[in-house]
């Protein structure tokens, strides 16, 4: 085995680790931030394309809640169970009545929307998530989420997620160990230049779309959510039940495949109660222009009233109300929030390109561009740089490198694999598989390596 000093040992693995970062998960990096890119890109021009639904032209004295979610009701007929309204509160924007659908996946909800003022229908689409994004995004954040795959094409995405985090770091640890000590201007490190500087540029980014986007998956978003829950971090909300203690609440409930329209039990609704807890929640400061008012689901619950705009001041408060009594049960305010939750959320905002509005959207789509050229400059740098015989050199492979390491670094390595693979169960299972694809590899270079020994 060939020997190193222990800087080269760390540098070699490092560069392969690098490596195979790039070539098997690169691909699903690039698709992510591809299709996160076209999700953030397309705001206006989804307003545009729904542009008779969203708004309306009539000016006038706003018909009752009730009334325009009698109209909705009519329209859908009694099969469907009414599960949120969000009030068009600013002139020449309409009224959104959602409907709990069982034909609908998760998070979906099926809208109708309402001109306040002539009570005209104006539109009947599906809408998703907290959000409410239209069908033109919904599709786009299926593509970026889960490949429309359902909860398997979200593997890729956690993917994603579990690994860029690394490759950024790990990039950036490799160049302070194979960086020149004086420059060289030839023609490769001129290309490479590049690619370390988009890395420098993009890092922040990365760290950060690596952890918010962990958060929403499959089996890591779990293990961040146990994390929070101990640690106090969850997102306070309002106690709807009219006994019993606060719940908390999950940020990214919409993308674990929850059901927030889920069939409940019939009950009978007064609509005139729309009005009426309306108007209590403007009273106890609910004062956004963007609100949900979403219904008890069952009997012994209050109904809720939250501030929806997520932008920058951020207004998420909420209050619960007992729409018998007409008292306010409980309230939230996001000034009030753990800074954690408030990290979280404006994390998350920011991730959907919406905390900032269209700078954020400005920002993110230079992001998301830039980091799909960094990661097809990678590859051309391999491309250029790949061997020119088919036969592989043992010191160029996983296992070799970390063999070359010593002792304690090798435990350290093997602590640490283990660890990152309990918190992070895609990123555990990949390296597993490409560890047997190296050990396969370096296996059949030292077979090459023996019939050529032979042979002389």
């Amino acid at each position: 085995m060939t020997t190193c000093t222990p800087r080269a040992a760390w540098g070699n693995l490092l560069r392969r680790l690098h490596f195979y970062i790039g070539l098997f998960v690169g691909p699903f990096i690039f698709f992510a931030a591809l299709t996160g890119t076209l999700y953030v890109a397309t705001p206006q021009l989804e307003n545009a394309l729904y542009q008779h639904a969203l708004h309306t032209d009539a000016v006038g004295e706003p018909q009752s809640l009730a009334e325009q979610i009698a109209v909705a009701e009519k329209t859908v007929g009694p099969e469907l169970r009414l599960h949120a309204v969000r009030p068009g509160l600013t002139e020449g924007e309409t009224t959104r009545v959602m409907f709990a659908d069982p034909s609908l996946g998760p998070s979906e909800n099926r809208a109708i929307f309402i001109d306040p003022v002539s009570l005209d229908v104006r539109g009947d689409l599906t809408v998703y998530g907290t959000s409410g994004i239209l069908p033109l995004r919904q599709t786009i954040d299926y593509l970026h989420t889960s490949l429309m795959l359902g909860d398997t094409g979200r593997l890729y995405s956690e993917l994603a997620a579990s690994w860029m985090w690394v490759a950024a770091l790990g990039g950036i640890a490799l160049w302070f160990y194979t960086r020149p000590k004086r420059r060289i201007n030839n023609r490769f490190q001129n290309r490479r230049r590049l690619h370390v500087t988009l890395g420098w540029i993009l890092l922040g980014g990365m760290l950060l779309f690596s952890a918010t986007g962990l958060t929403w998956s499959q089996w890591a978003g779990g293990n961040v959510d146990k994390l929070r829950a101990e640690m106090n971090w969850l997102t306070p909300q309002v106690n709807t039940q009219l006994s019993g203690a606060p719940q908390q609440m999950d940020e990214h409930a919409e993308h674990h495949g929850h059901h927030g329209g889920m069939v409940m039990p019939e009950m009978d609704m007064d609509l005139t109660q729309f009005d009426g807890v309306l108007h209590v929640a403007r009273k106890a400061g609910i004062d956004a222009s963007k609100l949900e008012i979403r219904p008890a689901k069952a009997a012994n619950q209050a109904w809720t009233v939250t501030e929806i705009d997520r932008s920058w001041p951020t207004q998420v408060d909420n209050v619960s109300v007992d729409p018998h009594s007409m008292q306010v049960l409980d309230r939230t305010r996001f000034d009030d929030f753990p800074l954690m939750a408030k990290l979280t959320r404006w994390g998350v905002d920011f991730h959907m390109g919406i905390l900032f509005g269209l700078a954020n959207q400005l920002l993110l789509i230079a992001f998301g561009l830039a980091l799909c050229v960094m990661i097809l400059w990678g590859y051309r740098l391999w491309w250029m740089r790949r061997p020119a015989q088919s036969s592989v050199n043992p010191v160029q492979t996983l296992c070799q490198s970390w063999l070359a390491l010593s002792l304690p670094g090798r435990l350290a390595t093997v602590v640490l694999s283990v660890l990152l693979g309990l918190a992070l169960p895609v990123m555990g299972g990949s390296l597993v598989l490409f560890v047997l694809f190296d050990w396969l590899r370096w296996r059949a270079a030292k077979n090459v390596s023996l019939a050529e020994s032979s042979v002389k």
